[in-house]
């Protein structure tokens, strides 16, 4: 008897040991199944931004107490006002928009990778000429959220660069166009020449995604489509951002292992290789910069 009824204890121990391992891969199965994997969430995150196109970034850059993006007050008017510029990874166009109307640009396109920031962009102008138009003078008004579903900032341009009024706001229509590009690849702007082009926390995604050769061939085709005495305003991201988004896709973890030339060689290679002739740093006038984003910022000139 006595053993019998050790036999019947172990039989129990053995069939609850036997349920817990199937509960256990149930729930595995389970959570693969709903992508509940917070793994794999992060990881598909990551790949959804290959480019750097995230849809909330100037919500990282621009925080509610501030008037501007603070990369605007180091930039110079003589550079775009009644110029023709081109802004490369305009994003959202935030930076686009307020560079035509801070300074009086003759015109700006703005080209972006991805159609859907395009389109915000596009959006974002038609709602920043209505806000103007309905606004007092010097004034934006406030919006609680955007079409990218970001926090709208509230930005006020009452700095005596420009005035505020209807017809001027108006005219931004004209002044301003966003275009989706994969600038590395098309051939669609190769006709068109530019005074002034921006290329603001852009050539790290570049780097990751084409490598060293389209970092070349990036920094060769602002050169061409620059008018002599052009200007070329660059914000490179330096390396140690490199290694934080280097496995964001297999491309760019692949090209991460290749990569030679370094974010502190770019300047020499402008100069050296490309043929600008000067270079200004405009970095030590810039202040107020959100944690993160206190980059370099420097102007070339062809």
């Amino acid at each position: 008897m006595g053993q019998d009824k050790n036999d019947m204890k172990r039989k129990r121990s053995n069939e609850k040991s036997t349920e817990k391992v199937v509960t256990n891969e149930k729930q595995k199965q389970q959570q693969q199944g709903n992508g509940s994997n917070p793994s794999k969430k992060k990881k598909k995150s990551q790949e959804s931004c290959p480019f750097g196109n995230y849809k909330n970034y100037y919500g990282y850059r621009i925080s509610n107490d501030m008037d501007e993006d603070p990369r605007l007050k180091v930039l110079k008017k003589e550079w775009f006002q009644g110029k023709d510029c081109l802004d490369i990874g305009c994003n959202s166009g935030v930076m686009t928009i307020h560079i035509a109307k801070k300074f009086g640009c003759q015109s700006i396109l703005g080209v972006d990778i991805d159609s859907n920031l395009i389109e915000v962009a596009r959006w974002r102008l038609r709602n920043f000429v209505r806000t103007h138009n309905s606004a007092k003078p010097g004034e934006m008004k406030t919006h609680s959220g955007g079409a990218d579903g970001s926090e709208e900032q509230s930005i006020s341009l009452s700095n005596g660069e420009t005035k505020i009024g209807s017809e001027e706001t108006k005219d931004l229509f004209q002044i301003v166009s966003f275009q989706k590009e994969n600038f590395v690849q098309t051939r669609n702007l190769d006709d068109n020449r530019y005074d002034t082009i921006l290329c603001l926390s852009v050539t790290k995604w570049v780097h990751l995604n084409w490598g060293d050769d389209g970092l070349i061939t990036l920094f060769s085709k602002i050169w061409r489509l620059l008018n002599p005495g052009g200007i070329f305003v660059m914000e490179p991201q330096p390396w140690k951002s490199y290694e934080k988004n280097r496995r964001v896709s297999e491309t760019t973890a692949m090209n991460y292992r290749t990569i030679v030339l370094r974010p502190e060689h770019f300047q020499n290679i402008l100069l050296d290789k490309i043929g600008f002739r000067t270079v200004e740093d405009l970095t030590s006038s810039l202040s107020g910069v959100n944690k993160g984003f206190d980059r370099q910022i420097l102007a070339f000139q062809k």
